[in-house]
């Protein structure tokens, strides 16, 4: 059974009407997909964050827009950097059968033996595009790197493959590895800063499949 969210449609699209939308607690969105004519909408601000909480940020929402309800999940959204607030919401309409592409966030698991071993971790990859149907979409993919050590790299092709989806990368694209601790200065400051999570890291793009 699908979380619902109330949703209503936009008719007033200035930009003064969208001020006054955020001033009242709500968030201004659209709706789109493959069999949805593309429609602006809001939505209260304290009833997305409570549905994501319940979902998921891949989970299936059933909004309700003035009485007709559209499975749909999260696709992406803006977010003021500074406040942390959101400012506005793209939901997918999906159908459960089909299948689509989405970004899903990666994250490692475990401390590194390398990393013990005076080794230093570098992540290449913080999200994986994956196809898959709406409800086998997961909300991260987890790699355990415990075992990983100095002068190791962990593949795309080394994540199992559990769950319903396909994994949209290479085998050989690099996911993580360990560097020998000399190493750790020969890095300029450029690559030292892409290490940890990207600021927009819950973010994604999501296409449907054939429709790109």
């Amino acid at each position: 059974m699908s979380t619902v969210l109330q949703a209503k449609e936009r008719t007033e699209l200035r930009h003064s009407a969208l001020k006054q939308l955020r001033s009242n607690g709500n968030i201004p969105a659209v709706v789109y997909g493959a069999k949805v004519e593309s429609k602006p909408v809001f939505v209260s601000s304290a009833d997305l964050t409570k549905t994501i909480r319940t979902v998921g940020r891949n989970g299936i929402i059933s909004l309700d827009i003035d009485g007709n309800k559209h499975d749909v999940i999260l696709s992406d959204y803006q977010e003021d950097s500074f406040k942390k607030e959101i400012l506005h919401v793209d939901f997918l309409a999906v159908d459960k059968s089909s299948k689509i592409n989405v970004q899903v966030r990666l994250a490692l698991v475990g401390e590194a033996s390398g990393v013990k071993d005076g080794g230093v971790l570098q992540q290449s990859i913080h999200e994986l595009s994956i196809t898959s149907t709406p409800d086998n979409i997961p909300q991260a993919i987890e790699v355990d790197i415990t075992n990983l050590q100095v002068g190791e790299t962990v593949l795309v092709g080394d994540i199992p493959e559990v769950g319903g989806f396909t994994i949209n990368h290479e085998d050989e694209e690099v996911v993580a590895s360990i560097l020998p601790p000399r190493q750790e200065e020969e890095i300029n400051s450029g690559e030292q800063q892409q290490e940890g999570h990207p600021d927009h890291e819950e973010g994604r793009e999501t296409t449907p499949v054939g429709e790109e």
